[in-house]
């Protein structure tokens, strides 16, 4: 058995490697110390990074730069600001993060995105396929988010060439089963500059925490309504307010409700303690999923964080993105539970 060579540290002197595989490693004098991150920490890791890489990744939705992209495609402008953060038009949203996908139907992207009501989904895509096809919108999306950060951020913001590093070597051999977006972005051409392969490897790591989540809500056995509604309780919001903006109508969302409640998960507008420990059970097994990012990164964890955290503020601050996105607002949901 192969040992790894001695340490000035006493307690990782002669490890086999065997065991460091199994999660365990053995020191001379017999004792076994067990290297495998735990679930409270794996937890805590993958909730501060998707925090961290949201504005970075997530601001291709609001930047100005790519609306007038879709714009000029023949899609309708940016429909309203809020606080000064521009919203996208609805079918430029479905078409130019469905062109990850390629050139396909609405149903497929309906499927992919999961939370969207398909009868929303499918006409908008539909609608878009008849204005521009999907490499010309994606190509569109990707210039105008290099464009925004670059504005906003200046061509290479300190720690960008690091960040580019962690971040594509977390990003590149990830499980594709049941994960399409995180697939599609993958096979998507890695810009050249450095700030624009950062945000493709961030835009990776972002879909694969959505796949994954999407994963654990639906093997738990919720639609998309239901887990709108549940999501909202769970980041303190009322019900029917976050989900709503997923196109349900009233009444699919009064079902939702009655469902929920019929099996015992909410009561009187709220969480029952069953509720509760359900909805983390399902952010829990999201996180699990993403232990193998957590891992990668590695030593490289704090640093990328380090790095983010400067970014992201700036990108809010020049109304790159909301002052809370869905992150933000489970963190603080979870401090005061």
């Amino acid at each position: 058995m192969r040992e790894l060579p001695p340490s000035s540290n006493d307690a990782s002197r002669v490890f086999p490697v065997a065991d460091r595989h199994a999660g365990w490693l053995t020191d001379d004098s017999g004792r076994a110390h067990n290297l495998v991150m735990d679930d409270q920490e794996l937890s805590a890791k993958a909730r501060r990074l998707a925090a961290a890489l949201e504005p970075f990744a997530g601001q291709v939705y609001f930047a100005p730069e790519c609306h007038a992209q879709y714009v000029a495609l023949g899609f309708s402008a940016s429909p309203a600001e809020r606080n000064g953060i521009a919203m996208p038009d609805g079918s430029a949203y479905f078409c130019s993060r469905g062109s990850l996908l390629g050139q396909v139907p609405g149903e497929l992207v309906a499927a992919a995105f999961a939370v969207f009501n398909p009868a929303a989904v499918i006409p908008a895509v539909t609608f878009g396929w008849s204005l521009t096809d999907a490499m010309t919108i994606g190509q569109g999306r990707t210039e105008g988010s290099i464009a925004q950060l670059t504005r906003i951020l200046g061509s290479a913001p300190a720690g960008i060439a690091q960040l580019r590093d962690a971040l594509g070597r977390a990003s590149t051999a990830l499980p594709v089963a049941g994960r399409p977006l995180y697939a599609a972005v993958l096979a998507q051409e890695v810009p050249d500059s450095p700030i624009g392969a950062a945000w493709r490897f961030a835009d990776r790591l972002r879909e694969y925490r959505g796949d994954s989540h999407t994963a654990a809500w639906t093997a738990a056995g919720f639609d998309a309504v239901e887990i709108g509604l549940m999501t909202e309780l769970y980041w303190g919001l009322p019900l029917k307010t976050y989900t709503r903006s997923r196109a349900w109508s009233e009444d699919e969302l009064d079902d939702g409700i009655k469902r929920l409640e019929d099996r015992g998960f909410i009561r009187a507008g709220g969480f029952t303690a069953h509720g509760r420990d359900e909805r983390e059970a399902i952010e829990k097994c999201t996180d699990r999923q993403c232990r193998p990012i957590v891992e990668c990164l590695g030593d490289e964890f704090e640093t990328v964080i380090n790095v983010l955290t400067p970014l992201a503020r700036e990108i809010r601050n020049k109304h790159g993105y909301p002052a809370s996105g869905p992150h933000d607002i489970a963190r603080r949901a979870a401090s005061q539970n």
